[in-house]
């Protein structure tokens, strides 16, 4: 296979303008790149908020892919169960901006889902995401643009879209144990997102990744490869 890794704009070394940061903005990021690249016809995988993303590309540009993957995201209808006052209280990340790299891993350490698997493989993975200045943590994203990327989120209504899908797609959630009452409420609201999904999407396949928190590229990374290469070799 022909595998590109995408960092979206604001993310990684990509350019981090003060745009709107809408799905129709980054998707025709996406269609200028897939162009530029000479893809024909990729299968598309997404991941949070580029499940979303692709889940979007796919239903505005049917035509362009082979296959769809959606790794825990673009399968829950936020708006179904919370106002947009109540999901951005939720959705909006900590300010960290300036606080001394150690002190930072002494959260993350703790998080609850870090807790029995961190290792130095995952620090590196994790410090990966932010600029890291004079022993200081500095986010990649300005939260005002990752709130504009929440918005987005938030307003995208997969159900109504899973009928512009024409190709076939992997619907790869996370599953496990809710550590608290909203992660259980996420769960339950993206629950029924996948059950519309199958029922919906052509020829969808469901490949859960049990006692898995959210970030499944990094705590399944075997599995997830494995899940997608035999997805994509069955596309023909």
């Amino acid at each position: 296979f022909r595998v590109i890794a995408v960092d979206q704009r604001g993310h990684g070394l990509t350019d981090r303008p003060d745009s709107d940061y809408t799905l129709d903005e980054v998707c025709r990021d996406l269609a200028a790149l897939l162009d530029t690249l000479g893809f024909e016809q990729p299968l598309l995988v997404g991941h949070s908020w580029g499940a979303n993303v692709a889940l979007q590309f796919a239903a505005d540009y049917p035509e362009r892919l082979r296959g769809l993957a959606l790794v825990d995201g673009g399968m829950t209808e936020i708006s179904a169960s919370s106002s947009w006052e109540e999901a951005e209280k939720m959705m909006r990340p900590p300010d960290i901006d300036g606080v001394p790299v150690e002190r930072f891993l002494g959260f993350a350490r703790n998080f609850p889902h870090m807790q029995g698997v961190w290792s130095p493989r995952i620090q590196e993975m994790l410090l990966s995401n932010f600029l890291i200045e004079d022993g200081k943590v500095y986010r990649r994203l300005t939260i005002e643009n990752h709130m504009k990327v929440a918005r987005a989120i938030y307003g995208q209504k997969p159900g109504r879209i899973y009928s512009r899908v024409r190709c076939p797609v992997l619907l790869v959630p996370a599953s496990r144990e809710p550590v608290s009452e909203q992660e259980k409420a996420w769960q339950r609201l993206r629950d029924e997102g996948i059950k519309k999904a199958l029922e919906m999407l052509p020829g969808a396949r469901l490949r859960a990744m049990e006692n898995t928190p959210h970030d499944i590229p990094v705590f399944r990374p075997e599995h997830l490869a494995s899940a997608i290469v035999e997805f994509a070799e069955g596309l023909g």
